[in-house]
């Protein structure tokens, strides 16, 4: 992961667009890392670039875990951080966002249903704000492809994964998606099978850019866009537009003297992000951050002025669910 630098973004500084427009950002992590922390005030800092940020969404990004006690049960301590995190930001008078108003943390769903025990353990700690999980699935088998809790290809399909995923059913669960472009049948096939579960697609599906598939972007584009057509036919799924700061979609932003501005980044983006609104409707799709991860390629002003500008000719109540609404709506805020 690219360790955000403030110096280099501080380069390219903008006034906001549209600033009194209310955004809920349905993606952000906060975590202490050797040389990368990204904490309460750490996000504050970025909330306050001048637009209006009313709500936040909490992603798990195994952070706080606890430290003893079976394996199966440390990821309870993500909850418990995050939770205290919301309550310390609610007792600040200076802090109106309402921060981790949800939160997505993380169960291995491989277990089966015993997962229940750990997701009803979960809902217990969240204190209400407990929606759900990400089990993050992100394969490639290049070894230049990063992956995140890789457990090998077709995880999503196998029979431990399903009964796990039954659990997320019985208890009106939310899911996460994290996953790479090839992948997507898969999740269509998931979407499909569990009709009543509300799952939540990260970053667009992640079209890689590195590795085999450098220089190859027309041609990723044209796959990725037919299985985000397929995804889109399962009325469950929603999706968050974003993710591109990340170095695996081959952008290689965060390798420039200067970092984008929101004009060139509206410009790059626009392709992918309007093709996704086009295929799940504004009532199914919604803006995020990934903050700090997108953080190493551009800055949070800059990134929601370039949002801005891709949908600048939508309609008032468009513009509301894309960046309010449906995140509302999907995490039942």
């Amino acid at each position: 992961m690219v360790t955000p630098r403030e110096d280099w973004l501080q380069q390219v500084t903008e006034d906001p667009i549209d600033p009194d427009l209310p955004i809920c950002d349905p993606h952000h992590h906060l975590w202490e890392r050797p040389g990368n922390d990204y904490m309460l005030d750490d996000l504050l800092r970025d909330l306050r670039s001048g637009h209006n940020i009313v709500s936040t969404v909490f992603l798990e990004c195994s952070s706080m875990y606890r430290e003893d006690g079976p394996e199966h049960l440390k990821p309870l301590g993500e909850t418990e951080f995050v939770a205290a995190v919301a309550e310390e930001a609610a007792a600040r008078s200076n802090v109106q966002t309402n921060i981790n108003a949800a939160i997505a943390s993380h169960a291995d769903l491989t277990l089966g249903e015993a997962v229940g025990e750990v997701l009803e353990a979960h809902i217990e700690l969240g204190k209400g704000r407990f929606r759900g999980i990400r089990h993050g699935t992100s394969h490639d088998p290049s070894p230049v492809i990063p992956a995140y809790r890789d457990r090998g290809p077709g995880v999503m399909m196998t029979s431990e994964f399903r009964e796990g995923f039954e659990q997320m059913r019985r208890l009106d669960l939310t899911f996460d998606a994290w996953l790479y472009h090839p992948q997507l049948p898969e999740l269509a096939d998931l979407a499909h099978s569990f009709p009543e579960v509300t799952i939540i697609l990260d970053h667009i599906g992640a079209p890689l850019g590195i590795g085999p598939y450098e220089g190859r972007r027309a041609e990723v584009m044209e796959v990725w866009k037919r299985s985000i057509a397929e995804v889109a036919q399962n009325e469950n799924v929603f999706v968050k537009v974003g993710g591109c700061g990340m170095p695996n979609y081959g952008n290689g932003w965060h390798e420039r003297d200067t970092p984008p501005g929101s004009v060139e980044l509206a410009e790059s983006t626009a392709p992918y992000y309007l093709y996704v609104i086009e295929q799940f409707g504004v009532d199914r799709c919604m803006f995020e951050s990934n903050f700090p991860v997108d953080k190493a390629s551009y800055s949070y002003n800059v990134m929601w002025n370039s949002f801005k500008r891709i949908v600048a000719d939508f309609s008032d109540s468009e513009k509301a669910a894309l960046f309010h609404d449906t995140a509302v709506k999907a995490y039942r805020l």
